[in-house]
């Protein structure tokens, strides 16, 4: 099959596409035939040599931790899902490929009406954010500070606190203003004279925040929140002991990503694919996610 991986760890241009022997499943697995994946800073951390606790670590390095596509193969003693089942799930690594194999537990049912390229770049964002906002303990009293609203993981936690009954406000770009707005948040353009803007938008005050851009955003942050036990950092882990602020929890399942899937079916929780890309040009994909600006999600595309 051919997947895009590395030989060596380095910036994007180690990222190409190579041809490695098909995956079969074991026992509890299921293959997925990949209709398209999302592309996210964990893979481009693990591109430029990252190792992730507990990862199956072998040569060429496939990155790539979320997917969607089509059940082609099961194991033995599958019963969640059957050949031909239209899926999307998550893994540690290796979904930038035309077949992964993952336990039949981190795949749950597409919704029909889903296109691809949301599917492939739906897991990751949604459950972030999900988790995140679990972990903060939103709830319909509460006024959330969300840094990066217009990311993958912003639009999507922008919505859920805002389902929760939360109020929110997002900081985002000049060009991203009206987007955030349009999902349920108080925009605040970020750069100097952020904390100004952010308290006339919340004068009743800030109880939570989601950091999901680190460096002045959490700084300001711990000047806005006394209780930092209410304050969670997608970005500067490093920092978060120190700080006393908290980090993301593990808990991503089938039955989480179910459940937003379910949301998304309703027409509650929209997710924007700013951009696909072939597999052909993975690394452009990886240099465009390291800007660190962009709305939305970019997703390799198996189909094009």
């Amino acid at each position: 099959m051919k997947v895009a991986g590395f030989t060596e760890a380095g910036s994007p241009e180690v990222l190409r596409v190579l041809e490695v022997e098909d995956p079969h499943p074991g026992a509890g697995e299921v293959r997925v035939r990949v209709k398209a994946a999302g592309v996210q800073p964990y893979d481009a951390a693990v591109r430029a040599g990252w190792e992730p606790p507990g990862a199956d670590l072998r040569w060429p390095r496939v990155p790539g931790n979320e997917f969607a596509g089509v059940v082609d193969e099961v194991g033995e003693g599958v019963t969640r899902v059957r050949t031909n089942d239209e899926v999307l799930g998550f893994t540690q690594l290796g979904a930038y490929a035309e077949y992964v194999v993952v336990p039949q537990e981190h795949v749950t049912a597409k919704p029909a009406d889903m296109p691809w390229e949301v599917a492939g770049g739906f897991t990751a964002g949604t459950q972030t954010a999900h988790i995140a906002l679990e972990v903060l303990e939103i709830g319909k009293s509460d006024t959330i500070l969300i840094h990066a609203a217009a990311g993958s993981v912003g639009t999507a936690a922008v919505q859920l606190a805002t389902l929760q009954g939360a109020r929110v406000v997002g900081t985002a770009s000049e060009a991203n203003q009206d987007y955030v707005r349009s999902l349920g948040a108080t925009p605040v353009v970020y750069g100097d004279g952020l904390l100004e803007r952010v308290k006339r938008a919340a004068p009743q005050g800030i109880d939570a925040v989601l950091d999901g851009a680190g460096g002045v955003a959490l700084e300001l942050s711990l000047e806005l929140v006394d209780d930092r036990s209410r304050i969670l950092t997608l970005v500067e882990h490093d920092k978060a002991a120190a700080l006393g602020v908290r980090v993301s929890k593990s808990g991503r399942s089938a039955e989480r990503l179910a459940e937003l899937a379910a949301l998304y079916a309703k027409g509650d929780l929209r997710f924007h694919v700013r951009r696909t890309y072939p597999l052909s040009r993975a690394a452009e994909a990886h240099r465009e996610i390291e800007t660190g600006h962009g709305r939305g999600k970019a997703v390799i595309d198996f189909t094009s």
